[in-house]
């Protein structure tokens, strides 16, 4: 299996799919990334030679910030609408949706898994 990046990528895998298993490399970028290296898109990343993984490792090094950079860019970009305040950074505290979605019934994702509220059903009969 070929590094990119600190991350395992599939060997059985087009390399222009395989490098989207790298945080931060999307399908376009992956397709930049191969263009540049002048590699064919639809190579198999068992099939890279080594010279090929070596170019493939310097235009990502130089050119694009992925894995643990970017996590720490995003993480610090949060923080800093938490520390200042702003409306986004609320929504972020509060573990709500941060860019305008509606929660009366959706966002389950985000509000996790429902609370009953009790008193809400009849009671059930007891014999006496």
């Amino acid at each position: 299996m070929a590094r990119f990046a600190n991350v395992e990528v599939p060997a059985d895998k087009q390399i222009q799919i395989a490098l989207t298993y790298v945080y931060g490399i999307g399908p376009k970028t992956a397709r930049d990334i191969v263009h540049a290296a002048n590699i064919d898109p639809t190579t198999r990343t068992k099939n890279l030679t080594e010279a090929e993984e070596k170019r493939l490792r310097d235009i990502i090094d130089a050119n694009y910030m992925v894995e643990g950079d970017l996590h720490r860019v995003v993480a610090n970009n949060v923080k800093r609408l938490k520390d200042i305040g702003t409306y986004r950074g609320l929504r972020h505290k509060l573990n709500l949706p941060v860019r305008g979605q509606n929660t009366r019934t959706n966002a389950r994702t985000k509000r996790g898994k429902r609370v009953a509220i009790g008193g809400s059903q009849p009671k059930a009969a007891s014999k006496t």
